[in-house]
C-alpha cells in the first residue's frame, strides 16, 4: 500500500488511485504506459529540446518559472513522482503515514538513495531544504509552500537564525521523520510532489548560488554544463534508484527567443523536441509531412494578473467591478478559434479540466462569459466610485509567442469599455519576470501556470493564498483575501473527497468574484518532433516525458 495508515481516510486514498479521484495511492497504480516505436536507437543521443533561460539559480526553492523548472524536474527525484497519466509513484519514500485528522505524517525513506556525488540521501536532506526554503533569510521564491508546516511563522522572523529548522520537523534516524502540519491537510502527499520539496545534500549550504550553478541531484540525470542564454545539458545518471527510466544518454536544454526560430530547427532536424508550436504555425502544424505533431488536451491555465497595488485595482467595490467589466470584455471562443486554431479551450475557472475537482457549475462562472454590455455598465459603475483615466496595459514576453492574443485582448477591452487598451511588450522572459519578482512592474501582466501534481490545490495556494503573496510564492499580484484563505484550509482539512471537491469550489467563487487573475484559456498539448526522433510523450504537466524520447 502506497500511503499506510489504519485509519479509514487513509485507506480510502488506495482506492482513489484506481477512480483517478484524488491520485494519491503509489503501489497499486503500475506503471507509466509509454509509447514506443519501432526501429534501433542510440542510447547514447543526447535529445535537443526548447527552453528559455532560467530566472536565476537551479534550486528548486527558488524556482518557479519553467526556464529553470524544466531542468530541476529531471536533475532531482522528490519523495514521490507522478507519471504521464498522472498516477503517483514512491521514490525516496518508503511509506508516508498519517495520523487520524491527517495533521502529521510519519515519513520513511527507501535505502540506497545516493546524489551524484555519492553522498546518501537521508531524513535530513529534506528537513534542512524545507527549512532552508522556509526561512526568511534565505529568500526562496517557493517558500509559501512550506508555510503548511508547523514553525513557518517563527522563521519569518527577520531575526531567525540561518539554519533555524522548522519546528514541525522531527528527524527520528537517517530514513525516518515526521511532518506535524499547522492544520489537516489531506492533500500533503500530492503537494510534496513538487520541486520545493526535493532534497538538497550537504555541499548546498556552503554557497547555494555556486550550488545553483553547478546543481548535485538525485534524479534520472545529472548536471554537466551551463551555457547562459545558449543551452544547459544533462546527461544519464546511472545510479538513479527511481521509476522514471531514462532511454538516452542525455538532453540538451537550448535557449530559444522566438518560437518561431525552435520550430524552423525541428522542421529543419536540428531540433528534435519543441513543447509548444508558435502562434503562426497553429493552422498548419497537424499536417506537415516533415514533423510529428502532438495534440491533445492539456493543463497549462493561461491568463493575465492585475496587481491589487495599480490604482482603481484595489480589493475592493470598485477593483471588483473594473476587473469583472475586463473579464466580460474579452470573447474568450473567437480568439481560441482565429489565433490559436482552437489548439487552447477558453477558461472556465482558475484551474483545468485535468485536475479531478474542475466543474463549470461554479458561483459567479457567468464573470468569465462574454458580455461586452453588462461590461460597459461595470464600468461606468465603477467611475461613479473613481473616475478612470489613462491606459490599461497587458505585460508580456516578446519571446514567448504572446504578442496576437495580447493585441486581441487589448482590442476587445479597448472596443467594448471605450478605453485606450494595448499589449506592452518585454523582449525575454525573464525580462519580464524581474520586474514582476519585484513588483516594478506597473501593468497588469501575462500569466501562466504549468500544473505540478494532479489537484486543484496546485492552482489556488501558490498562486492566491496569502501566505503565497509577497514574493513568497506565486501570488504575483499580492492577493490577499481572508474570506478566499478561509475557504481554501477548510477544503484542505476535508479528508471526505466529496467535500474537499466541495471547499475548492467554494473557494473558486470567492476568486471569480475578486478576479485577482483575469482566466483566459487552458492550453492543450500543441508539440512537435523532428524526423526521426521516437517515444516522445506528453505527461497532464502538458510537457514531454523527457527520459523516454529516443533517436
Amino acid at each position: 500500500m502506497a500511503i499506510s495508515g489504519m485509519h479509514s481516510w487513509a485507506s480510502r486514498f488506495t482506492a482513489l488511485c484506481a477512480a483517478g479521484a484524488m491520485l494519491v495511492s503509489v503501489a497499486a497504480c503500475g506503471n507509466s504506459d509509454t509509447k514506443s516505436t519501432s526501429g534501433a536507437t542510440d542510447a547514447n543521443a543526447i535529445i535537443s529540446v526548447n527552453n528559455s533561460e532560467p530566472q536565476n539559480e537551479l534550486v528548486p526553492s527558488d524556482t518557479n518559472e519553467m526556464g529553470g523548472g524544466k531542468v530541476i524536474r529531471y536533475l532531482f527525484e522528490g519523495l514521490v513522482s507522478y507519471d504521464a497519466k498522472g498516477k503517483q509513484h514512491l521514490e525516496v519514500a518508503k511509506s508516508i503515514t498519517p495520523n487520524e485528522d491527517a495533521s502529521q505524517y510519519t515519513i520513511v525513506l527507501n535505502d540506497g538513495w545516493k546524489f551524484t556525488n555519492g553522498e546518501a540521501v537521508t531524513a535530513e536532506s529534506f528537513t534542512k531544504a524545507w527549512s532552508y526554503a522556509a526561512n526568511v533569510k534565505h529568500a526562496q521564491k517557493q517558500a509559501s509552500r512550506m508555510s503548511i508546516i508547523k514553525g513557518y511563522q517563527e522563521l519569518q522572523d527577520p531575526n531567525v537564525a540561518d539554519d533555524a529548522q522548522l519546528s514541525g520537523l522531527e528527524v527520528k534516524d537517517d530514513h525516518t521523520f515526521v511532518v506535524t502540519l499547522n492544520s489537516p491537510d489531506s492533500v500533503f502527499p500530492v503537494q510534496i510532489a513538487h520541486q520545493s520539496f526535493f532534497p538538497l545534500p550537504s555541499v548546498a549550504y556552503k554557497d547555494m548560488k555556486a550550488f545553483g550553478k553547478s546543481p548535485i541531484g538525485n534524479g534520472p540525470y545529472k548536471f554537466q554544463s551551463w551555457e547562459p542564454d545558449k543551452k544547459i545539458t544533462v546527461t544519464k545518471n546511472p545510479d538513479y534508484k527511481g521509476s522514471r527510466t531514462v532511454k538516452n544518454g542525455g538532453i540538451e536544454f537550448r535557449v530559444y527567443t522566438t518560437e518561431d526560430a525552435a520550430y524552423s530547427d525541428v522542421l529543419s532536424g536540428s531540433l528534435d523536441v519543441l513543447d509548444e508550436v508558435p502562434s503562426t504555425a497553429r493552422k498548419t502544424f497537424r499536417n506537415n509531412k516533415n514533423i510529428t505533431a502532438y495534440s491533445q488536451v492539456g493543463s497549462t491555465y493561461q491568463g493575465f494578473v492585475i496587481p491589487e497595488r495599480l490604482e482603481h485595482f484595489g480589493n475592493d467595490e470598485e477593483g471588483h467591478l473594473r476587473r469583472q467589466a475586463i473579464s466580460m470584455s474579452i470573447n474568450r471562443k473567437q480568439i481560441a478559434e482565429k489565433i490559436f486554431s482552437n489548439t487552447v479551450t477558453p477558461a472556465t475557472d482558475f484551474t483545468s479540466p485535468v485536475v479531478p475537482e474542475y466543474t463549470k457549475k461554479l458561483e459567479n462562472s457567468e464573470n468569465l462569459e462574454y458580455n461586452p454590455t453588462k461590461a460597459k455598465e461595470l464600468w461606468e459603475k465603477a467611475n461613479k466610485i473613481s473616475p478612470w483615466s489613462g491606459t490599461f496595459r497587458i505585460a508580456y514576453n516578446a519571446d514567448g509567442g504572446h504578442k496576437q492574443w495580447a493585441d486581441a485582448v487589448s482590442n476587445q477591452i479597448k472596443n467594448a469599455l471605450g478605453i485606450d487598451a494595448q499589449g506592452q511588450s518585454y523582449p525575454t522572459f525573464s525580462d519580464i519576470r524581474s520586474q514582476v519578482t519585484d513588483r516594478t512592474i506597473n501593468s497588469a501582466f501575462r500569466s501562466g501556470w504549468q500544473l505540478d501534481y494532479p489537484s486543484a490545490e496546485d492552482y489556488l495556494t501558490p498562486l492566491y493564498a496569502s501566505a503565497s503573496a509577497d514574493g513568497h510564492g506565486s501570488n504575483d499580484g499580492d492577493y490577499k483575501s481572508d474570506e478566499f484563505n478561509a475557504a481554501l484550509s477548510d477544503a484542505l482539512s476535508q479528508t471526505d473527497e466529496a467535500k474537499r471537491t466541495a471547499g475548492f469550489q467554494a473557494a473558486q467563487g470567492i476568486l471569480l468574484n475578486d478576479l485577482p487573475s483575469i482566466p483566459l484559456w487552458y492550453s492543450n498539448v500543441a508539440g512537435v518532433s523532428a524526423k526521426g526522433v521516437k517515444n516522445v510523450n506528453f505527461d497532464y504537466t502538458n510537457m514531454p516525458t523527457y527520459n523516454t524520447i529516443t533517436k
